[in-house]
């Protein structure tokens, strides 16, 4: 037993306590970033790889957020352009006895009133009508082929061609003396010229309807309204009225000015039936609003679900591969935790790194999604158009992600116990 001199004996008070002589253990936010940047950096294709689905996953929802604004501002230009300048007047349906039958009011001048309207560009009525017998060219080209067609037949005035933007091929579309004179003349849809074989109308063309003969005076290209047209037979309204019996139009197409729609709306039907207006229905475009909504809702119901499951991959991408890195690292962890830090420390340190992954994916996903927005745009000569929010709110989307992914490794691995962790890691 060894003997201490008196001036080198020590009081029981003057013993360190069990935490006196310890320093609090510090992991600053500089350590955390420091430990990050080694942590990703040290394999970095499988960094690459890990944050893969989630850079996916952003991007598509970026692209399709993107892309649904800015088809739906085209929707609604190209909308403003050709549906919000198109009326169309139609006769109520009404009961008669016990059968529901639609009388039309229409008079076969409605072109002519509705054009005296402030905002209308043309107008015009369609109706299609029954001729017993089939269509067949002249002459008959092919004697063994087939050579009689169904093809419908409309009653038309010349303020039609205006009002569905048609498009002329070749000929000349019906004038007012054709209608007012019930001229044995037709002007043929492309699909139904192709049917009867006539191309050109320099050699003055004829086709049997039935059993007249009608001279074709043109063929159109396309029409933007009314495409049954394209594989129609045109003929005047004065030879329905005179030779078939059309009592009235069926329907009147108006084209109006850009905004004129609802005013043109409100004043039609008293125009061509004041004393009835209520027999008639108007139908006019409905808000470009509503268009641009329903467009974007479309999209977006379609496309997000896809990028949804894209960041859920890359969430268990994430989680898995953080999750391996606490398995790769136990003896680090072991080591530090035998060096002072706590367990919050640890886990900070894992939540950090998947954090950290999850918005260097976020950054990549919102750049390759905002590129393919300008890309699609420029190939479809749009304008490229996107919420302010969206390339900041991305990459905080893929921060969560990884957080979120990484919260159960960050556990675990503030759950290992130093001694256990050295044993069993170098």
């Amino acid at each position: 037993m060894i003997d201490l001199e008196p001036e080198q004996e020590m009081s029981e008070a003057e013993f360190p306590t069990e935490t006196s002589g310890l320093t609090r253990s510090h992991f600053s936010a500089r350590d955390l970033l420091s430990e990050a940047t080694v942590a990703l950096t040290a394999r970095p294709a499988r960094t690459l790889l890990t944050a893969l689905g989630t850079i996916l996953g952003v991007a598509a929802l970026v692209a399709t957020l993107g892309l649904a604004k800015t088809a739906g501002n085209q929707v609604v230009s190209r909308f403003n352009e050709l549906e919000a300048t198109r009326v169309v007047v139609e006769p109520q349906n009404r009961t008669q006895g016990r059968n529901n039958v639609q009388v039309s009011v229409i008079p076969f001048d409605a072109g002519d009133r509705l054009e005296r309207l402030n905002g209308v560009v043309a107008a015009g009525t369609k109706s299609e009508v029954a001729i017993q017998g089939l269509a067949r060219s002249v002459p008959v080209v092919d004697p063994l082929g087939s050579n009689e067609f169904q093809i419908p037949v409309f009653a038309v005035s010349p303020g039609l061609f205006d009002a569905v933007r048609a498009d002329i091929e070749t000929g000349r579309v019906f004038d007012e003396g054709h209608n007012e004179r019930g001229d044995n003349v037709v002007v043929l849809g492309p699909a139904a010229a192709r049917r009867l074989n006539v191309t050109r109308v320099d050699n003055s063309p004829a086709i049997f309807v039935g059993n007249e003969t009608f001279a074709v005076i043109g063929i159109l290209r396309d029409v933007e309204r009314e495409p049954d047209l394209l594989n129609g037979i045109m003929i005047v309204d004065g030879y329905a009225r005179e030779r078939l019996a059309l009592n009235a139009p069926a329907e009147v197409h108006v084209e109006v000015d850009v905004g004129a729609a609802e005013l043109i709306g409100t004043q039609a039907a008293i125009a061509l039936a004041p004393d009835s207006p209520d027999q008639l229905r108007v139908s006019t475009p409905p808000s470009p609003r509503a268009v641009r909504s329903s467009v974007q809702n479309d999209l977006n119901s379609l496309f997000l679900i896809l990028g949804g499951v894209s960041l859920l991959v890359g969430a268990i991408g994430i989680a898995n591969v953080t999750l391996v890195s606490v398995l790769e690292r136990t003896g680090e962890i072991g080591l530090r935790r035998a060096l002072g830090a706590t367990r919050r420390h640890v886990a900070a340190q894992f939540l950090f790194e998947s954090g950290a992954l999850g918005a260097l994916a976020g950054l990549i996903g919102t750049s390759v999604g905002i590129l393919t927005v300008v890309a699609v745009s420029a190939t479809k000569s749009w304008t490229p158009v996107l919420d302010s929010w969206l390339p900041l709110g991305a990459p905080v989307l893929g921060a969560i992600i990884g957080l979120v992914a990484g919260t159960y490794p960050a556990w675990k691995a503030s759950a290992t116990e130093p001694i256990s962790a050295l044993r069993s890691g170098t």
